[in-house]
């Protein structure tokens, strides 16, 4: 089988991501952490990442998307994209978990490695997405990338996670662990920083998806929101 060339799209967080992919090697990477940027940059970023690899958008075999959870408003903008995308050019849509991602691309992160040749299994990867306040969106990966715990919104307090933490080593990360380190004072807590949601990250779970023709319906493939969107109102009435 050729090696598919698929488009990541990655929008859950402030991060607006792109990349290219062949097969599982990744041949360009266009991306930006401007805050609420992702209407106004994505489809460059899209045109960008592909002319960057010397292709055509009609050269692509598969649109993926980083499904969530994370931002309402970027999920949207980024499955409704990828879904125009694979409807336009009539090709397959993919997608794989935003936590799933950054477990898998947190594996190239030095630090991590450092704690994986240290605790071996004994190690759990646990990404972390702000959700305001104390809670979070978190779930728990081996270092084989397998789920061991369901990704949940987690409100976080001094508790949270003691029954893992008796057991297993844990390496949390993303813009979610930041406030949780002084509240996880646990001696086998680790906290990396610097591993963000990146489209490069989802290349290897997309590749996984796209062999085993694990392909998304187009007409009602919906992002994995996990916790309803609440609208807000001003306090100040503007006249």
């Amino acid at each position: 089988m050729t090696d598919p060339l698929i488009l990541h799209i990655e929008t859950a967080t402030d991060i607006c991501s792109v990349a290219l992919s062949k097969g599982g090697r990744q041949l360009s990477l266009v991306e930006s952490g401007e805050e609420r940027s992702h209407a106004k940059l994505l489809n460059s970023f899209i045109r960008q990442a592909v002319e960057q690899a010397g292709h055509m958008l009609k050269d692509l075999h598969g649109v993926a998307v980083s499904k969530g959870p994370g931002s309402y408003t970027g999920l949207r903008i980024g499955v409704s994209t990828a879904k125009g995308l694979a409807y336009a050019l009539e090709i397959p849509l993919l997608s794989s978990g935003t936590l799933e991602n950054m477990a898998s691309g947190s594996a190239s992160n030095t630090e991590v490695e450092k704690l994986i040749s240290i605790h071996g299994t004994n190690l759990l990867l646990c990404p972390m997405l702000d959700a305001r306040r104390m809670e979070v969106y978190a779930g728990f990966y081996t270092t084989e990338n397998k789920l061991f715990r369901e990704v949940r919104a987690d409100i976080i307090d001094k508790e949270s996670y003691r029954d893992i933490l008796d057991s297993y080593h844990v390496c949390f990360f993303g813009n979610g662990a930041d406030k949780c380190k002084p509240v996880l004072d646990y001696e086998n807590a680790h906290f990396i920083g610097g591993i963000n949601p990146s489209a490069r990250s989802m290349i290897s779970p997309i590749l996984k998806n796209y062999q085993k023709k694990q392909f998304e319906d187009v007409a009602y493939f919906e992002p994995f929101y996990l916790k309803n969107f609440i609208a807000t109102t001003p306090k100040k009435k503007v006249l």
